[in-house]
């Protein structure tokens, strides 16, 4: 295989990126729930070329006990990348990168599930990243987010998340992989959005005071539009359907439910009669 080679530029003059996007502009995203049918909740997420599929089982009874909570579930994430997924094969074995994000993923959800509910409990998630190309860790975070409120997992929010980054000095947000590889820094985040409160603030690279809270605020913008998406995806799986409307499984153009609500911080989904 031949060796990558590094862009003349990642910020064109014209103040383009190398996929021609603006400083400020997001790749194409597609959400979808419900994705695996032996899962208790699932969703993927397509973020440019990166592909993530991301499974929920439980709450179910933990192995081995001695990781029991007498207080809450344990919620254990496992994150991991399949040997194809990278132009250079991948080890079949978890890495340690692999291991670290896991409990990054792990720490970032926390803060939105109720796992008091479910004492002595596990809440498995797995995440298996199908095809990288940046901003992975990220991208797991929004489909472990949807999985969970898929499989009925009690949530203050979905948690959305994003990176902010640096190239040829201009601030960027939700970097490829040429950005990351070779950019001059990066910011991962993740908020609960109806309080903007920060449930992962991670920094790799040099940023004065001033950069780094223009980041913020555009990552927290971005992410604001994330969960925009991530509310469509629970509806566009949970809408209720008319007898006529379910002979036609292809019709897209189906009508939401006025009862259906997906803004898990104010209300709960309704539940079929």
């Amino acid at each position: 295989m031949s060796p990558e080679i590094k862009p003349d530029f990642l910020i064109s003059p014209e103040g383009l990126r190398v996929d021609g996007r603006r400083p400020d502009e997001m790749r194409p995203i597609e959400l979808k729930v419900g994705v695996l049918k032996q899962a208790d909740g699932s969703a993927s997420i397509r973020q440019g070329k990166t592909y993530i599929i991301a499974g929920v089982y439980g709450p179910r009874e933990l192995h081995p006990r001695h990781l029991t909570l007498n207080d809450r579930a344990y919620l254990r994430v496992e994150y991991r990348m399949a040997t194809f997924s990278v132009p250079d094969r991948k080890r079949p074995a978890p890495s340690r990168r692999e291991k670290e994000i896991s409990m990054v993923i792990a720490n970032a959800l926390k803060p939105a599930l109720f796992l008091e509910e479910f004492p002595k409990a596990v809440v498995d998630v797995f995440i298996q990243v199908i095809q990288a190309d940046g901003g992975t860790r990220c991208a797991a975070i929004n489909a472990a987010s949807l999985a969970l409120a898929d499989a009925g997992i009690p949530m203050k929010s979905l948690i959305p998340s994003v990176a902010v980054g640096k190239a040829d000095g201009q601030l960027i947000v939700d970097l490829g992989d040429e950005e990351d590889k070779y950019g001059q820094g990066d910011v991962p985040m993740a908020i609960i959005p109806n309080t903007e409160e920060l449930t992962l603030l991670q920094q790799d690279g040099s940023f004065t005071r001033e950069e780094l809270q223009e980041a913020m605020q555009m990552g927290i913008n971005a992410c604001k539009y994330l969960h925009e998406l991530q509310k469509e995806a629970l509806r566009r799986a949970y809408v209720k359907k008319t007898p006529d409307e379910e002979d036609d499984e292809d019709d897209e153009d189906d009508d939401f439910d006025d009862d259906l609500e997906t803004d898990l911080g104010e209300a709960e989904l309704m539940e079929d009669e």
